[in-house]
């Protein structure tokens, strides 16, 4: 529209003035010449009216002036009125013979398709002329019209040619951002087109290495971290395994459990965007080998059959953190399926206490644990929400907490497809 609309009102303006400023002065000029010539024609009538001076005045005007005249009776002037779909030509004609005939007249411009029908009203009958359009109006103006509307499509194709070169490239770039938000891989993208939209691409594979650079470098930190404070930890768990089995000696033996777990916990945190391929599982099937990991098994609601891609190791992790703290809180569990428009739709509810909806924002951030009913990760961290969204996020998903038909906590899972 950028390019298309500007030309349409250029050829629009164009023509308008080309029919106002030079069309209808020459169609004026020629309408006037020609109402000159039948006024002429009716004056030496009215001198000795008959239909020999009809006849005469026909064989002079008719092979110089393309001016047929005749005598007929009174009955063939007409009185009702035909006008053409281009008025103008009417309008001029009008004006031109009611400057020159003082006598009633009548014309009609769409009987004949090369020839216009003029009648003026004498005492012994009508005089009918037939005059060619040629002679009454510029009939080039069609032509220019014609090219005019054959530049404005040229330039209009031309236009959608070169924009629709320029805008694939933005696609592909589109196309791009929205792969990598999904985890998936885009090394086959090549910044292409014009200066601004290599730059704009480039720019973006920059700040896909910047991404990748962040999230490695906090994973080798916590990694570090991990591996640094185990080697003490095992020094610690080996002398208190050497203790006596006191009450004191067992606590402290549990705290270190715990401690271990919050390690593997951050780390597992930070592994969240991992470099594993995407592939395409069927959707079911994938539901299907996860809920049999579980003892009691969930409740299954499947819909039909739907392919969708997806990093199943990382996949797999999250629905376990939801699916697993659902089992803990709750007795009756329950996972179903759906299509939704372009986006598959996993469903987790339980029966358990469920989660205040003033907190339902809150659990998702790392570290997060409620000091009431639930906990939101199993080994005690607060990160089992905070990983499954990392991952559904990484998929280009979302993940959102509700009230639950079983009473408890609802979580709801949309993946495209």
């Amino acid at each position: 529209m950028i390019i298309v609309l500007p030309i349409a009102i250029m050829q629009i303006v164009v023509a308008y003035i080309f029919f106002n400023a030079h069309w209808s002065t020459v169609t004026a000029s020629l309408s006037d010449s020609v109402a000159a010539d039948i006024s002429l024609a009716v004056e030496l009538f009215n001198q000795a009216p008959s239909a020999e001076r009809a006849a005469k005045l026909n064989e002079m005007m008719q092979p110089h002036m393309e001016l047929s005249v005749d005598l007929r009776d009174n009955h063939d002037f007409p009185s009702a009125q035909r006008r053409s779909f281009f008025s103008t030509l009417d309008k001029t004609l009008q004006r031109s013979l009611n400057q020159s005939l003082q006598a009633p007249f009548w014309f009609d411009t769409t009987r004949y398709p090369n020839h216009i029908d003029i009648r003026v009203k004498v005492d012994e009958g009508t005089l009918t002329f037939i005059a060619a359009k040629e002679r009454v109006f510029a009939r080039t103006g069609f032509v220019f019209i014609f090219w005019l509307a054959l530049a404005s499509l040229l330039l209009t194709m031309i236009s959608i040619l070169f924009i629709r070169n320029q805008a694939r490239p933005i696609s592909r770039l589109a196309d791009a951002a929205d792969a990598f938000g999904k985890g998936q891989d885009i090394d086959g993208f090549r910044p292409s087109g014009a200066a601004e939209v290599r730059l704009a691409g480039q720019s973006f594979l920059k700040m896909r290495q910047r991404i990748r650079r962040f999230m490695d470098q906090r994973t080798d930190l916590l990694a570090g971290v991990s591996h640094d404070l185990r080697t003490p930890l095992t020094r610690l768990k080996l002398h208190f395994a050497m203790l006596e089995n006191t009450e004191e000696n067992r606590a402290a033996r549990s705290d270190l459990n715990e401690m271990e777990k919050m390690l593997d916990g951050y780390l597992d945190f930070a592994r969240g965007q991992t470099d594993e391929d995407t592939v395409e599982v069927n959707l079911n099937a994938f539901l299907n080998d996860i809920v049999e990991k579980f003892k009691p098994t969930p409740q299954l609601d499947l819909d039909k059959d739907q392919s969708i891609q997806i990093k199943p190791g990382m996949m797999t992790r999250a629905l376990t953190n939801v699916l697993s703290n659902a089992i803990k809180y709750g007795e009756a569990v329950k996972l179903s399926s759906r299509t939704d428009k372009n986006a598959a739709i996993i469903q987790v509810d339980d029966d358990g206490p469920g989660i205040p909806e003033d907190s339902f924002g809150e659990v998702f951030k790392p570290f997060y644990r409620l000091d009431t009913a639930r906990n939101q990760n199993i080994e005690g961290t607060g990160l089992g929400l905070s990983i499954a969204r990392d991952i559904i996020r990484n998929h280009g998903g979302s993940i959102a907490l509700g009230r639950s038909e079983l009473g408890g906590l609802k979580v709801e899972i949309s993946l495209p497809v």
